[in-house]
């Protein structure tokens, strides 16, 4: 109910307050409906105009007296704040457990979390070896495409992660050409503890925030980078040097450059 997402539930109560087939609006709680602002306050200017009353445990309310519109409007300002403090509170918690590289989320195959919260390789040697096998055939063919290729015509299964972090599965498919590149990118297999590679952008649609997530951030950018923190499949100096193979690569793509 931030406002960034669509509420259809909310969308389909505006729709009976303005066809004024409702003369009452029950809420367990009238701040609740309150998690955006101009939601709550176009809400409450609708059953106005349509007589429309709100009804919660502390009291009825008639939106189109003066005392009780202000008082919906103070109960909707401070739900909204309510909301963004927790918010607030809840990112600076995680942001601070990522610094100390303690923060536990999905990792990629070769990878998993030890009771003690460490990251360990992958015990299974057969995922192990599949991921090594990947960056030993990118340094001998100098190209990620190549690396797929070699992998399809080879009828090579790659191992992936069930997105999960209750249930730890690992599923063996046919090599995709994202899945290779994402092998080649992650700083995790160089040994490094990386959060916040990806960012969130807001864009206006209609009048209405819509966010975006998973677009890229340069590496000067990442919230946490801590390198030598646990075991890497290959060096840091050879994770810069892939990364900047794969850029001279990407000639090709659209706004890349050499």
């Amino acid at each position: 109910g931030s406002g960034l997402t669509v509420r259809p539930g909310f969308q389909k109560l505006v729709a009976a307050v303005c066809a004024g087939t409702i003369g009452a609006m029950f809420c367990i709680e009238a701040s609740r409906l309150a998690r955006n602002g101009r939601d709550w306050h176009h809400l409450v200017d609708l059953c106005a105009l349509a007589g429309t009353l709100v009804i919660d445990p502390d009291g009825i309310y008639d939106p189109r007296l003066v005392n009780d519109r202000l008082l919906l409007g103070l109960k909707g300002t401070m739900s909204e704040y309510e909301l963004s403090l927790l918010r607030q509170r809840g990112i600076a918690a995680r942001d601070s457990k990522a610094r100390r590289g303690e923060l536990r989320f999905t990792l990629p195959p070769g990878y998993c979390w030890s009771e003690a919260g460490l990251i360990e390789v992958d015990p299974d040697d057969r995922v192990s070896g599949a991921i090594r096998s990947v960056f030993a055939k990118f340094r001998e063919l100098g190209s990620a495409r190549q690396v797929f290729l070699w992998a399809r015509q080879s009828a090579i299964l790659l191992p992936v992660v069930q997105r999960n972090l209750s249930a730890y599965k690992i599923h063996w498919k046919a090599p995709a050409y994202h899945g290779v590149v994402q092998i080649l990118k992650s700083p995790i297999y160089a040994g490094a503890y990386a959060f916040g590679r990806t960012t969130d952008r807001t864009t206006v649609a209609d009048g209405r925030a819509r966010k975006t997530g998973g677009h890229h951030r340069p590496m000067a950018e990442w919230s946490v980078l801590l390198r030598d923190h646990h075991e890497g499949y290959i060096s840091w100096r050879d994770f810069e040097e892939n990364q900047r193979l794969l850029q001279e690569n990407a000639h090709m793509k659209k706004r890349a450059a050499r």
